[in-house]
């Protein structure tokens, strides 16, 4: 077992139609979410621990994996949105398929943290409709210390963009998001993700770049252990984001406060 702790089978935690993602996500039918346990990332903050850290879930094999995906489009979810897939990339591919044999059809979205091998990332071009990653920092040494992820900022600017050249930006039908690139930041207290320089990298890929900046920080797992992320983000924090993404012409995904 290395850092994911993840054998020959992926653990999934749960699946269902998700109807708290981002609108274009979720539409009429839902955000046909499975959440994989384990991670690639160490996140002292993550709201999801148990999952991520703890490993709640039960293991599948390939068969089981495409039945989810089946599932989730019967029940009318809008597309597959595989929540950290990083670490089981390959049962992903194994599974996908049998599922497009049965009548799979709906896009596909690859929800991560960004901390990705650009060699996988390329491998992967024209299986995944939608790519999410959410960009977390632009510190090397906050990424180590709070998420155990060395050379974070150089290895989610290089997949990202590799991501962008793939599927290019956020497509959007009808109000559903049917492909493209879809990047999240969460804005953590006392700037510590480094937010202008996240969003003037997002800037720089491109001008119509849709990105959710989030204000949902709150201190989970061992935040409290750390002073500097032992509070949420306050509202002005987080309207000095916003209004720097709009003074440097981002637009879209994002509220106004």
């Amino acid at each position: 077992m290395g850092f994911c702790r993840t054998g020959r089978h992926a653990r999934v935690n749960s699946f269902f139609s998700h109807f708290e993602e981002e609108p274009e996500l979720v539409g009429p039918g839902g955000s046909g979410t499975i959440f994989f346990s384990y991670c690639n990332l160490g996140c002292l903050y993550c709201q999801n621990y148990t999952l991520s850290h703890q490993g709640e879930g039960t293991e599948v094999d390939a068969d089981k994996l495409a039945q989810m995906m089946l599932r989730l489009q019967e029940d009318g979810a809008e597309n597959i949105n595989f929540v950290t897939p990083t670490h089981v990339i390959a049962q992903i591919i194994e599974a996908l398929p049998l599922a497009i044999e049965k009548g799979l059809h709906i896009p596909l979205v690859y929800n991560c943290a960004g901390y990705e091998s650009v060699e996988v990332i390329k491998e992967l071009a024209g299986i995944f409709d939608l790519y999410m990653p959410d960009i977390k920092y632009c510190d090397d040494t906050l990424a180590v210390r709070y998420s155990q992820a060395p050379d974070y900022w150089s290895t989610v600017r290089a997949a990202v963009c590799e991501m962008h050249r793939q599927v290019g930006d956020l497509v959007i039908e009808n109000g559903i998001a049917k492909a493209g690139l879809l990047i999240r930041h969460l804005v953590l207290p006392n700037g510590l993700a480094g937010s202008f320089a996240v969003l003037d990298f997002i800037r720089e890929l491109s001008p119509q770049s849709y990105v959710n900046i989030m204000d949902q920080y709150r201190p989970h797992y061992r935040a409290h252990e750390f002073p500097e992320l032992s509070r949420p983000a306050s509202r002005d924090e987080y309207a000095r984001v916003v209004e720097y993404a709009k003074k440097i012409g981002l637009h879209r995904g994002f509220l106004t406060v």
